[in-house]
């Protein structure tokens, strides 16, 4: 019986130890520069986006909480992936948005590639 006991009590601290880890944390769009290298979601309001058709990889930009060049966070969409999220320069502009990935930063600025429609959910 103390066997069972004891490993009861494991098993509740190895719960309460990873727990935090499972659950994904909701970071804003001003707090992911403190997490670059991180898996989390990032939320904000799209401010500004651009699909730069003319640049190499067409690229689309959602900036989070303010426009370019000022902006505080970016979603970034390369062309293979665009056909998943129809006109995302259209649909996300001026919607609150969270982003699941990893962040990264260019340049200074905390940034998460999306590569599947999943990754970006409306508020």
């Amino acid at each position: 019986m103390r066997k069972v006991k004891l490993w009861l009590v494991a098993l509740f601290l190895g719960f309460l130890f990873t727990a935090p880890a499972l659950t994904q944390r909701k970071l804003s769009a001003a707090e992911s520069k403190d997490h670059v290298g991180e898996t989390a979601t990032v939320c904000g309001t799209v401010a500004s986006a651009k699909y730069a058709a003319g640049s190499r990889g067409q690229p689309t930009f959602l900036n989070l909480d303010e426009s370019y060049p000022n902006q505080i966070f970016t979603v970034l969409i390369w062309r293979e992936d665009r056909a998943k999220f129809g006109r995302p320069e259209d649909k996300y502009l001026g919607k609150r948005i969270c982003v699941t990935g990893k962040i990264e930063s260019y340049r200074g600025t905390p940034e998460i590639i999306a590569r599947e429609a999943a990754q970006i959910q409306s508020q």
